[in-house]
């Protein structure tokens, strides 16, 4: 394999505005182009994290709905690495985000959490090297 990183993840999402709201002001991701696509019905947003990968998420008209048993084949969750945990927790619960309790990862003594996008995908916050 050639990639030493990720470039974008692609996420689809039921409510486009509402999806869009959550990443934008509750996450906090900046877009770098939003695309509507007449033929398709469908939105395509691209947003930034970090130096350089992306967020695209995608709106289509009517999505089948997430696999929900946590061990199904495909993505298990999303994890951004975070600087300080404990701040970045705050400043969720103050957007009204419902946070998992923090763990700790046995395998590499770093603490990290779960919540959910609007349409459930599991986010992890997790605590970066010091």
């Amino acid at each position: 394999m050639l990639s030493t990183e990720i470039h974008h993840v692609a996420i689809i999402c039921s409510d486009y505005q509402t999806s869009k709201q959550f990443y934008v002001e509750v996450l906090g991701f900046e877009i770098v182009r939003e695309t509507y696509r007449a033929s398709r019905d469908s939105y395509k947003l691209d947003l930034k994290v970090g130096s350089g990968t992306q967020i695209e998420l995608f709106s289509f008209p009517n999505p089948p709905p997430r696999v929900d048993r946590p061990e199904a084949c495909g993505l298990r969750h999303l994890a951004f690495a975070v600087a300080d945990l404990d701040n970045s927790v705050a400043e969720l619960q103050a957007k009204g985000v419902d946070l998992e309790p923090v763990r700790l990862d046995e395998l590499t003594g770093k603490r990290f959490t779960f919540f959910q996008d609007p349409d459930g995908l599991p986010i992890e916050l997790y605590e970066r090297e010091a």
